[in-house]
């Protein structure tokens, strides 16, 4: 018999197939053989890289190759401070993603941790602690208030079980345990109501139970053996970046080729065409992009932790920019983790308050329960909170009714029971006070209404609701026997109690705003369906039924259906750890880019599986948190589309940066090439074009990160997940002010040299500097005017290209820096040529933006 059936045997069955005596347990003989049978009852981790390994496969990236090939050739020529500035720069990169792997290694750590040390076994007829470790099935294991359970159990004995699963189903509320054998053989872990598991906590009650899984064998296991098998997704931007190393590389390779070959047709010397093609090669290399992007993303998280965003893994900033789908849990995410009275059924209609004249039923809600503690720190059963926080807020405060109504006697709840009663003197004799499931509570009123409220309260479960019902009876006395059956008996029924874990008040606003982001926001809870379609459509995430599937809806679905069915489906209820994956997965291969959401162990496995995965950092498990990238800090839905919002605004940024370091690589490049064939010598020695590349570059870039927002950032669609990283005209603004940024830098130089300028290549190096430094001023928005964005809009940027310019007077009018870098001081008139200039290429790309923004206007 499969595991997943146990729920279906009756006590006796379990017993026989385990082939058990309840009453003796398991003979240590037995034990042990079935210990060396069935292996130590702990989870197993696979095979964990070391770190230096991690270290080392950092440099498979194709564009660390890349840049290590610059490292090479700028040592081959003598440029030792180039290449150890490359170096530099690719070990911190290198160092950063070690650690990033070793953290999201630690996941099945902390699901170790997780496990019972001990438990209390009945063997050989005498109840013994023995490591969890070494339980076997069919060892007969005994539970308390407070223990953690040690192994899957079916129950066979139970006093008033309830146990927390919140770590396996995502659902905090405790969940009340019977022995009962139950019929649906297809049943999701949490309504296995006959059964406890591995790793979760009893909050109340005794019980005995009969091990039938232990180690992998259980759910927890299951949840410990998908956390292998998982392989972490690479982000867009990887992706995009990996796909762009190699064109780049390609590209380059092809133009050094020709000139080289051009070079020795035209009779050049060999040396000289190698010098300029090595040349070429340095200067089509981005060698700052790699600091940039790790400094982007690293204030992007810096920026996301204020909005209670916590980051693990850099990369995964820029990954919310490309979510085409959140799915998210319900319970603490969407909600507002606490179970709130909302409606009460009373004299036939409903109320959203208690009238004054349903004094008894405000009352019996002050009254029948065991709630604890002070206003704003109580503590008890979540339904009962509710309950006392209703009464309270409509004038019925326990402690001055006890006064007058003092509790004598009570009958607890217990599961099978499904109610509690108390019972209260008063002047007049005895009043009782019962609460429970409104099927168990009616049939025990008079009155012939009963149909009536069931239905009532069935109308009210099914938009959601937990309902309970509420009754009470008059007694004279205090009997001398008191006997649950005759007390609870001839009740009056006082009303109905609507309850609910209502939506967060920014939840709705949030939704919205990831649906006018073109984000689909899709719910993914352990909960009843019924609740979980209710707040879906109260916070506009689905409008009916059709959108909803179950987990055992889910679980008859093959690959391919659940495919066709992902994009119209928006609620999936009662889901196991495996199936949240399989979700995941159909929209992958849909090419959706997905977040998870989760807080327990169950949902690790997803978070590690999806795009990017959300722990929640405030009621999340360890193991949740260390298999996601990102931790929300108040678990809060709204911190994620804030967090996406701040994901688009750092890869616009990214874009930015590219699109101003390639212009300028390509203004260096249309000069190495053009030069030979207007009859030039070559006009940059390569620790100029280094300078450019890491300096002129890298200082404004690393101020590009701080650019704000572009305005309607979340109005527009996610990015295509195949979307080139030059889309959207860029490849041809690089081509077009590369060409015009080279153009200039020519023309100076073929003034300067006709004119017999000894400095001719210190003029062009600066003019080519300059020109950089315009175009990344204007270039902060794709469509904005410089004017309209204000020049002190972006103070570090304006400090960054003031200290560039110093930095290059400082070459050019410095001696030391002179023999450094072949330089040599500029006359007033020579300065003031390569300042006036760029002005070209800041009026050329202003009328680009014009152009776009006429574009647009026509568009819409």
């Amino acid at each position: 018999m499969m595991k997943s059936h146990w729920h279906n045997l009756s006590r006796e069955q379990v017993a026989e197939k385990l082939e058990t005596d309840l009453r003796q347990g398991l003979s240590e003989t037995e034990a042990a053989a079935r210990l060396e049978r069935h292996g130590l009852n702990q989870l197993e981790e696979g095979g964990r890289r070391p770190l230096w390994r991690m270290f080392l496969e950092q440099f498979r990236d194709f564009m660390i190759l890349v840049l290590l090939g610059a490292a090479v050739i700028s040592g081959l020529i003598g440029e030792a401070v180039d290449t150890i500035a490359i170096l530099v720069i690719v070990g911190l990169n290198a160092v950063i993603g070690a650690v990033q792997e070793y953290r999201a290694e630690k996941a099945m750590a902390a699901l170790k941790a997780m496990a019972a040390p001990a438990a209390r076994v009945r063997r050989g007829g005498q109840v013994m602690e023995l490591p969890a470790a070494k339980l076997v099935p069919g060892d007969v294991v005994l539970l308390q208030a407070g223990a953690v359970v040690p192994a899957d159990l079916r129950l066979v004995e139970s006093a008033d079980l309830e146990a927390n699963e919140s770590m396996l189903t995502g659902e905090s509320t405790g969940v009340a345990k019977q022995v009962e054998s139950l019929a649906e053989p297809k049943l999701a872990v949490a309504e296995r109501v006959n059964m406890v598991f591995k790793g979760s906590q009893v909050n109340r009650g005794r019980a005995v139970g009969l091990v039938v899984a232990t180690g992998m064998a259980t759910e927890l296991g299951q949840i410990a053996r998908l956390l292998q098998k998982t392989v972490d997704s690479k982000t867009p931007l990887q992706k995009r970046l990996a796909l762009f190393s190699k064109k780049l590389a390609l590209v380059v390779l092809a133009i050094c080729a020709v000139i080289f070959v051009v070079g020795l047709l035209r009779g050049e010397p060999v040396m000289l065409m190698l010098l300029t093609a090595i040349s070429l090669a340095v200067a089509a290399i981005p060698e700052a992009l790699p600091a940039v992007i790790s400094v982007a993303l690293a204030l992007g998280a810096a920026r996301m932790s204020k909005r209670h965003a916590l980051l693990r893994n850099l990369p995964a900033v820029e990954t919310l920019g490309s979510v085409t789908y959140i799915c998210t849990d319900k319970t603490g995410t969407l909600t507002q983790n606490r179970m709130h009275a909302e409606g009460f059924y009373l004299d036939g209609q409903m109320h959203e308050a208690i009238p004054g004249e349903s004094r008894l039923f405000g009352e019996a809600l002050a009254l029948n329960n065991d709630v604890e503690g002070t206003e704003g720190n109580l503590k008890g059963d979540p339904t009962e909170v509710a309950l006392y926080e209703a009464a309270q807020k409509y004038g019925y405060r326990r402690q001055e009714l006890e006064e007058r109504l003092p509790r004598v006697a009570e009958f607890p709840f217990d599961a099978e029971r499904k109610r509690m009663s108390t019972l209260h003197r008063h002047e007049d004799g005895i009043v009782l006070f019962c609460k429970g499931a409104p099927e168990r509570l009616l049939p025990l009123c008079t009155g012939g209404e009963v149909d009536g409220l069931l239905a009532q309260a069935e109308s009210l479960a099914g938009e959601g609701y937990r309902v309970l019902a509420v009754a009470s009876r008059q007694l004279p006395e205090l009997p001398e026997k008191l006997e649950m059956e005759e007390a609870e008996r001839d009740l009056t029924f006082l009303g109905l109690v609507a309850l609910i874990d209502p939506p967060r008040e920014e939840a709705p606003q949030a939704v919205q705003d990831c649906l006018s982001a073109g984000i689909v926001p899709v719910m993914i809870t352990g909960d009843h369906p019924a609740t979980a379609l209710a707040i879906a459509k109260r916070l506009g995430m689905a409008e009916s039924e059709e959108q909803l599937i179950t987990g055992q809806e889910l679980a008859e679905l093959e690959p391919e259906e659940l495919r066709q069915r992902a994009r119209q489906l928006r609620v999936y209820a009662r889901t196991s750890p495996e199936q949240k994956i399989r979700i995941v997965e159909a929209l992958q291969d849909l090419g959706e880019f997905c977040a998870m959401t989760g807080d327990g162990v169950n949902d690790a496995p997803a978070l590690k599986k999806a795009d990017i995965g959300v722990a929640m950092g405030d009621n999340g498990t360890d193991v949740a948190r260390e298999a996601s990238d990102m931790v929300l800090l108040d678990d809060n839905f709204a911190s994620i589309t804030a967090a996406v919002r701040e994901g688009r605004r750092i890869f616009d940024n990214i874009r930015k940066f590219i699109r101003y370091t390639m212009t300028s690589n390509s203004g260096e490049i249309w000069v190495l090439f053009l030069a030979p064939f207007m009859g030039l010598p070559i006009p940059l020695l390569p620790i100029h074009i280094l300078w450019i590349n890491l300096v002129t570059d890298g200082l404004p870039g690393l101020a590009l990160t701080a650019e704000k927002a572009e305005p309607g950032v979340m109005q527009r669609p996610p990015r295509a997940p195949d979307e080139s990283i030059f889309a959207h005209g860029m490849w041809q603004h690089m081509v077009w002010v590369g060409l015009l940024i080279g153009g200039l830098s020519l023309a100076a130089m073929g003034w300067a040299y006709g004119t017999g300028h000894e400095n001719w290549q210190t003029i062009v190096f600066t003019v080519l500097t300059f020109c950089q430094l315009a175009h990344v001023l204007v270039i902060r928005s794709e469509t904005e005017s410089l004017w309209r964005l204000g020049l002190f809009s972006n103070r570090p940027l304006l400090g960054a290209v003031a200290l560039t310019v110093l930095l290059q007077l400082g070459v050019i009018y410095l001696p030391a820096m002179n023999g450094i870098f072949k330089t040599a001081p500029l006359t007033l008139p020579e300065l003031m040529l390569c300042g006036g200039l760029p002005l070209l290429v800041l009026v050329g790309v202003e009328l680009e933006k014009w152009w776009r923004r006429r574009q647009l206007s026509r568009q819409q």
